[in-house]
């Protein structure tokens, strides 16, 4: 069974998420804080994490992806990141570009695999974990 940790501060978010993946046999951990999530990441191993940015000390979620990816031991650093997140709802900052259909792939603006706007919706959150997990 393939674990997923998902970081994210909204419990409501984490256990609509939570129901979501379970219904299809994911193995689901959360943590509400980047750091707690950090240490998670050695306690359960994941093979998934989904990440929001926005969480109480502000932009936790890029702090994360960058800690994870350069500062903690090598087996981890791997892990696929797909990033779950309202920033374009609650600031100007873009996490793609607003033309046509230029857009940053995975990989070139943040250390992630896949970027899914909130709300989530059940469909392409399955989607996105499926085709990240190759499930």
């Amino acid at each position: 069974m393939q674990k997923i940790l998902i970081v994210e501060d909204d419990p409501d978010m984490v256990e609509s998420m939570r129901l979501v993946l379970e219904s299809k046999s994911y193995q689901v951990v959360s943590s509400d804080s980047a750091d707690d999530g950090l240490t998670k990441v050695r306690s359960e191993k994941p093979d998934l994490i989904i990440l929001d940015v926005m969480m109480p000390e502000g932009t936790e979620g890029f702090h994360f992806a960058w800690k994870l990816r350069n500062d903690m031991e090598e087996e981890y650093q791997d892990i696929p990141i797909l990033i779950v997140s309202a920033i374009h709802e609650k600031t100007e900052m873009r996490l793609y570009l607003e033309m046509s259909d230029a857009t940053y792939g995975p990989g070139e603006f943040l250390p992630v695999q896949g970027f899914i706007d909130k709300p989530v919706q059940p469909a392409d959150l399955l989607e996105k974990v499926g085709n990240l997990l190759k499930k």
